[in-house]
């Protein structure tokens, strides 16, 4: 009957191993009486369980690098590393530090379940001198299981006071290293003594370098990312450059006469009206003769201030050339583009320039078109347009308004 029974265990072990060969890992093996038999039903056991440690080892990186690839941010994919590796590695807290260039030793990332966090992201202390050195230099995980004992028998130790202030009692600190470069640590911490063994540190070590890869690649893809910011920072600058008058921040000439296209195009889908305005400082060559170009600059900047200051954001305002500026309205009729010109007239009639040779007074010329419900004019025609009413308003004395209004 012995025999027999011990049959029975044979046949139940093939068949778990056959299933073990096919990836099916959660088999249950009752080992029965000790003996040879028993001892191989216990290994083969331990063997599926091995297996299944394994395989969720390898489904939980594998997801971990599935959110990398998605986008996520280094942050996010600890969050993700902590929720996800607390079935594989027990612990109440996960903290990333990485190395910086000097051997300084920065946190960068923590989650735990203490009530408040006393070392968290941006502490730094330096590598030389400490414990994380051997750690580095050894390339193997350290167990401190008793973390009051250690702080009692190292009482400057700033970082372990930290964290036992949160509540943690024991530790599993392990070195990031990606092809064979330090990149920094992961501690897990637990709110219990002891809770780490070697079954942690050699799981730890079967996932060291692919979660140094994972942590190096998210800081990779991190300066990928804060390049193309720059890029794309620089590549607005240059676009705002190349649009925009140095010395006002106004459109430039381009800048201003492309913006003319785009509500002329608009007026003409909407069937509505605009104005095209054309202010010029009266007898500004006089200002640069009298008082010098350094002088002028001020004046065109206040001036500049005045005009915008007499307009809504959703109008349109810029330099033209020299001491001309150029202001779209729309939609617009002839009646709001003459009380418009008229009060941008009054801003800079209305009080005296303060500059550093003394008070200024200025006036300014404003020649106008109102456009037509049907457009069929390109910028440059209105602007001449506009032009012609500007040479009438000078012709009439200058310090006031002239306006043309297409049919």
């Amino acid at each position: 009957m012995a025999e027999d029974h011990g049959d029975q265990r044979i046949r139940h072990y093939r068949q778990a191993i056959e299933a073990l060969g096919a990836g099916h890992f959660d088999v249950e093996i009752a080992a029965g009486a000790d003996g040879e038999i028993g001892d191989l039903g216990r290994a083969i056991q331990k063997l599926a369980e091995g297996y299944q440690r394994r395989l969720a080892l390898l489904t939980t990186l594998s997801r971990v690098t599935e959110k990398i690839n998605s986008g996520m941010t280094l942050d996010e994919v600890l969050g993700f590393v902590y929720d996800s590796f607390q079935p594989l590695i027990p612990c109440d807290r996960i903290g990333v530090a990485l190395l910086e260039d000097g051997g300084v030793v920065r946190a960068r990332w923590a989650r735990s379940a203490a009530s408040e966090i006393q070392l968290g992201p941006g502490y730094a202390a330096p590598l030389k001198g400490s414990s994380l050195q051997e750690v580095i230099s050894t390339g193997e995980p350290r167990i401190l299981n008793d973390l009051e004992a250690y702080l009692a028998d190292h009482p400057l130790s700033d970082s372990t006071r930290r964290i036992v202030r949160e509540g943690m009692r024991s530790s599993l600190t392990g070195p990031l290293v990606a092809r064979g470069r330090p990149v920094g640590f992961i501690f897990f911490s637990s709110l219990r003594p002891h809770a780490f063994g070697s079954e942690h540190t050699g799981l730890f070590r079967e996932i060291a370098g692919q979660l140094s890869l994972i942590v190096e690649k998210s800081l990779l893809l991190e300066d990928l990312a804060a390049s193309n910011r720059k890029l794309v920072e620089a590549q607005h600058a240059l676009q705002h450059q190349a649009a925009h008058d140095v010395l006002t921040s106004l459109w430039n000439r381009r800048g201003i006469v492309d913006m003319l296209g785009m509500e002329l195009a608009r007026a003409g889908r909407e069937g509505s009206r605009l104005a095209l305005l054309v202010i010029d400082i009266d007898h500004f060559k006089q200002v640069n003769d009298a008082h010098g170009h350094t002088v002028g600059d001020e004046v065109l900047r206040e001036v500049a201030c005045r005009l915008q200051e007499g307009l809504r954001s959703a109008e349109v305002l810029g330099r033209y050339g020299g001491d001309e500026f150029i202001a779209v309205l729309r939609p617009c009729t002839v009646a709001t583009a003459t009380r418009v010109s008229e009060r941008l007239r009054g801003l800079v009639d209305s009080t005296l320039i303060a500059t550093r040779a003394g008070l200024i007074p200025l006036t300014v010329t404003v020649g106008a078109v109102v456009s037509s419900a049907d457009p069929v004019i390109d910028p440059d025609g209105l602007i001449e347009v506009a032009d012609h009413a500007l040479y009438r308003a000078k012709r009439a004395g200058r310090n006031c308004t002239e306006i043309t209004e297409l049919r």
